[in-house]
């Protein structure tokens, strides 16, 4: 799977299991780490965590598989790397202490309005 449609994938897939905040950082260019960033919220532990395993699930279902996980014990921010695509879901706080978007401010948001549902 290419890593834009493994992106919208992972977006439609938090979504689903309404993520809030969602959003994409493209960082082709700028890091060898990944080719997107997809970053999210839940409610809470629980919902985080809730997110986490739909994306697994449904990824595993075409053969996807994670090359690494991080964070399901204490799920304030749940890690799973995908390669191209990493997906980053947070707990609201965890979320505003780690600031992601700021870190990686040089990488360019893509528009996912399309990809989700309102």
């Amino acid at each position: 799977m290419q890593s834009y449609e493994l992106m919208k994938k992972t977006v439609q897939l938090a979504d689903s299991k309404k993520a809030r905040n969602i959003k994409v950082l493209e960082l082709k260019g700028l890091t060898t780490l990944a080719d997107y960033f997809v970053i999210c919220e839940g409610g809470s532990s629980i919902q985080v965590k809730a997110i986490a395993d739909e994306v697994e699930e449904k990824l595993s279902e075409i053969g996807v598989e994670p090359y690494g996980k991080e964070g399901f014990s204490m799920a304030d921010w749940i890690l799973m790397d995908y390669s191209d695509v990493v997906l980053h879901v947070f707990t609201p706080d965890s979320r505003e202490f780690f600031n992601i978007e700021h870190l990686w401010a040089d990488a360019k948001e893509i528009d996912i309005s399309e990809f989700i549902v309102e």
